[in-house]
């Protein structure tokens, strides 16, 4: 069993005590608190957590019509058609009729959002390595280790 050290919140209840359910929800627990500290470097792109998230989307998966979108942001898609009409508006992202059918409405990152995307990306980069930077190589190399496995069972 992993040992709680406190810092972490006891297994739920109803979930098995074993090793297993113990490391995913010290996984769970740690993944929410680094995410929530490298979202502090999101002021300097100022954009919010839904417009930064679905124009993330568009930069790593490409241009993708309004629905499949939506599916990918597990949202509604009058929300994602709102979210879309925002970052148009900022000039992010753009809208265009598919090449293989005409009825489909695509959307795309444009240039200033891949940019402003890969701008707010590295700080947020930067905030995790300033995290890192009290470790020891070796310690490093685990987290680099556990990144890989978790890449690898996603």
């Amino acid at each position: 069993m992993v040992k709680n050290t406190g810092q972490l919140p006891p297994t739920p209840r109803g979930l098995p005590a074993d090793e297993r359910h113990e490391t995913a929800n010290a996984l769970h627990s740690a993944a929410l608190r680094l995410l929530r500290r490298a979202r502090t470097a999101d002021a300097s792109i100022d954009l919010d957590g839904p417009r930064a998230s679905a124009l993330s989307v568009l930069v790593f998966a490409g241009p993708l019509p309004i629905g499949q979108l939506a599916s990918a942001e597990q949202v509604s898609p009058p929300a994602i058609t709102k979210t879309v009409s925002a970052l148009e508006a900022a000039g992010l992202a753009e809208r265009l009729l598919s090449t293989t059918d005409r009825r489909v409405v695509l959307v795309r990152a444009t240039s200033k959002g891949r940019a402003l995307l890969e701008h707010g990306r590295a700080a947020r980069v930067r905030v995790v390595a300033d995290l890192l930077a009290g470790l020891s190589e070796r310690e490093r190399g685990t987290l680099r280790r556990a990144a890989d496995l978790i890449a690898r069972i996603l």
